[in-house]
Order: structure tokens, then sequence, then C-alpha cells
């Protein structure tokens, strides 16, 4: 069984050292489909988002919790005049679909437009990863703040390359969604029909479960990540 309402959830180190405008922290993105949610543990920053309302700023730390739905594009932001060191737990809607493209970085606008531009500026090398991981941020940062000085058409066109890019994924995303999202919302209307019978056979088939940590190269930080796909079953 994935994890509960077919989530995903992962531990955030957000990135240090300057990008390109001075600032510390993560690479601007948008999902395209999911909902992602951020639980601070540690430390202090700043989360920036941009949306049809503008641009905002919010605070975080030890107990913010902030959740944004698709198309906020959102940067985690260390404040190292507060000591920085930003933690976050984040639970992400639909596991499976930000692993399989569901988020798209904000490159300048002649990146985003052509696949393989932004296929060849979003994948990271098997070798010298973290150059890359910062090259790719600092390339983010330029087209945030080109989108947040254009307004809402420079938005409007970067959602619509963000569609077009992630369009020939979706058939594959919909399978994915069906076994956990899906699968999870059925599974509960069954057992929720079975008490109403007075029927507890599922609660014979509990069992524990575990996924341990899987470290990675993530757009906003490293990440300690868990394959909620594929648990151990205790």
């Amino acid at each position: 069984m994935t994890f509960p309402g077919g989530t995903s959830i992962s531990r955030l180190t957000v990135y240090t050292g300057a990008c390109a405008d001075g600032l510390e922290g993560g690479t601007p993105h948008l999902h395209t489909a999911s909902t992602e949610a951020y639980v601070v543990i540690g430390g202090r920053g700043t989360l920036q988002t941009l949306d049809v309302n503008g641009l905002k700023e919010t605070e975080l730390g030890p107990g913010s919790t902030v959740w944004f739905t698709p198309g906020t594009i959102h940067r985690a932001v260390n404040r190292a005049d507060q000591g920085g060191g930003l933690e976050v737990v984040v639970v992400m809607s639909n596991a499976g679909l930000p692993e399989a493209g569901d988020a798209v970085m904000t490159f300048p606008p002649e990146v985003v437009a052509d696949a393989e531009r932004y296929r060849e500026a979003a994948t990271l090398p098997a070798v010298d990863v973290e150059a890359a991981v910062a090259r790719r941020r600092d390339l983010a940062v330029d087209g945030f703040h080109r989108l947040a000085e254009g307004g809402p058409e420079a938005l409007r066109r970067f959602y619509d390359s963000a569609v077009a890019l992630v369009r020939p994924k979706v058939a594959g995303w919909r399978g994915i969604w069906e076994s956990t999202v899906a699968e999870q919302a059925r599974r509960t209307a069954g057992i929720l029909d079975a008490l109403a019978r007075g029927d507890g056979a599922h609660l014979q088939e509990s069992a524990l479960m575990e996924s341990p940590p899987q470290e990675r190269w993530g757009m906003c930080g490293h990440l300690r990540a868990h394959d909620v796909a594929d648990p151990v079953v205790r």
C-alpha cells in the first residue's frame, strides 16, 4: 500500500551558496498537477512565490506549515542573517507524478519554449553534479526574475510553455495516479461500505510498512526522499 493519501514525503535541506542574485536557496519551479506542502523543522528562511496575484515572500521558521497549489512558482531561500540552515519536511500530493516530470523550472522563455533545450538544461550529468546543480539553479533564477518583472502576460506565456512540455507525459501520469491516489480513495470507500455493514475483515490485513531514505539532488536542496511506492513490509 502506498503512503497515506497517495502522497509522498521527503526531508529537504535547502541549498546554501549564493545564487546569481546573491540569495542562498533553491531552484524556482512550479508543479503542473500537484500540490506541495512545507513543514519547517529547523532553521530560518523565506518562501518566494509567484502566481497571478504577483510576487510574495513568506517567512519560514520552525513550525511553519505552508502549501502551494499547481501553478505557484516557488523558491525556498535561506535567511543567512538569521542563521539559515532551513530544514523542511516536504509532503507532496500525487506520489510519483513529481518524479515523472510534473515540475517545470523557470528557465528563460526561449529555453522553456523549446522541449529539447529545456531537457538539456534540466538534466543533471553523472559527473560534476554539484556544479551542474548550481548552473541549473542560476538559469532558473534568471528566468524567475524575468517572470516577476514581466507581469501577467509573461506568466501566462510561461504557463503555456509548461503545459506544452508536460502534455506528452500525461497519459503515463494517469496510470500512476490511478494506482496511488485513486486506488486509495476507492479502498477507503470500500472500507466505509464494509464498516457500515458491520464487516471488519480488512482489519486482519493490517501491516507496518517502512520506506528508508534515499539521498539525491533536488531542485530546492539536498533531499532524503522515501520510495513510498515500494515500501518494506515489517
